[in-house]
C-alpha cells in the first residue's frame, strides 16, 4: 500500500488539471478493483457551480450536472452532515427513504452506479466535498475495499481535495468565481505584502491600475476589503488565509 500511495501522491503532484486529476485516480482503484469514482466539491457560494470530477460514464455525469441532482442525491446529504466514511446502495444501510430519491438511484443504477463507499472531506474553510468510489451492484470487490481500506483512503481523499483546490486556483477559480489572468496576479503579490506600488512595478503596470484589478476581484467575490479577498484566495489554495 505505502508504494501504491507514494506513486498517487507523485501523480497528483504533477497534474496540471482535471483530466489528469481523474487519470490519477483511475489508475490509483485499478490496483483495487473497483473502477468508479466521483469527487465532489459544493460551492461556498449558492451561485457558484458544483466542481465535480469523475470516470462514471459520460451521458450520466451530463445528465446529473443538468437536472442538478446534488440537490437531491442522498449521497450528498449525508456526506453534508457526516463525518465518517458511509457505505449506501440498496443493500446497504443507505438508500432512498422517498420516492424522489428512488427514481434517482433507478437512474444511476442504469449507468452501473448501483452502490458504493463515500469519503466526506470538511475543511477548515468550511468547503464540503466527497469522494465516492462506486461500483455495480454489492459487488465482492467494494466489499473488500470498504472494509480493508476505508481509513487509508481517507487520507488520499484529503490529499486529493488539495490537489483539486490547487489546480482550480492555479486556473483563477476562486470558490467557483472565475477571476482574470491579472486579478490574480495582483491579488496573489498583495498576499505576500505587497502594495499596490510594488505590484505595479512587478508586474510593469501603474498602481491605478493594479487598484483596478483589485476592485474587480473584490466585486467578484462578494467581499468588502481586499483581506478578505486574501483569505478567500487562501481557501481555494487549502492554506490559511
Amino acid at each position: 500500500m505505502q508504494r501504491i500511495y507514494e506513486e498517487f501522491i507523485e501523480c497528483l503532484s504533477t497534474s496540471v488539471d482535471e483530466t489528469d486529476l481523474e487519470r490519477a485516480m483511475t489508475t490509483l482503484l485499478g490496483t483495487f478493483e473497483v473502477n468508479r469514482f466521483a469527487y465532489f466539491q459544493l460551492p461556498v457560494k449558492v451561485s457558484a457551480n458544483t466542481r465535480f470530477i469523475s470516470n462514471y460514464p459520460a451521458a450520466w455525469a451530463t445528465h446529473y450536472l443538468q437536472e442538478k441532482y446534488q440537490s437531491i442525491d442522498p449521497v450528498i446529504a449525508c456526506a453534508g452532515r457526516s463525518d465518517e466514511p458511509f457505505t449506501w446502495g440498496k443493500r446497504f444501510h443507505l438508500s432512498a427513504t422517498t420516492a424522489e430519491e428512488s427514481r434517482f438511484f433507478d437512474e444511476a443504477a442504469a449507468f452501473g452506479i448501483c452502490s458504493g463507499l463515500t469519503i466526506p472531506i470538511h475543511d477548515k474553510h468550511g468547503t464540503t466535498a466527497a469522494l465516492t468510489f462506486a461500483a455495480n451492484e454489492k459487488c465482492p470487490a467494494l466489499i473488500k475495499f470498504a472494509d480493508r481500506y476505508t481509513r487509508a483512503f481517507q487520507l488520499v481523499a484529503t490529499n486529493y481535495h488539495i490537489q483539486v483546490r490547487r489546480i482550480c486556483s492555479e486556473k483563477g477559480i476562486v470558490d467557483g468565481v472565475k477571476l482574470t489572468r491579472r486579478e490574480c496576479e495582483c491579488l496573489q503579490w498583495a498576499a505576500k505584502g505587497k502594495s499596490a506600488w510594488e505590484t505595479g512595478q512587478i508586474l510593469g503596470i501603474t498602481r491605478r491600475t493594479v487598484a483596478f484589478h483589485l476592485d474587480n476581484t473584490r466585486a467578484k467575490l462578494g467581499v468588502r476589503t481586499v483581506a478578505q479577498a486574501i483569505s478567500r484566495l487562501g481557501s481555494a489554495n487549502g492554506f490559511p488565509g
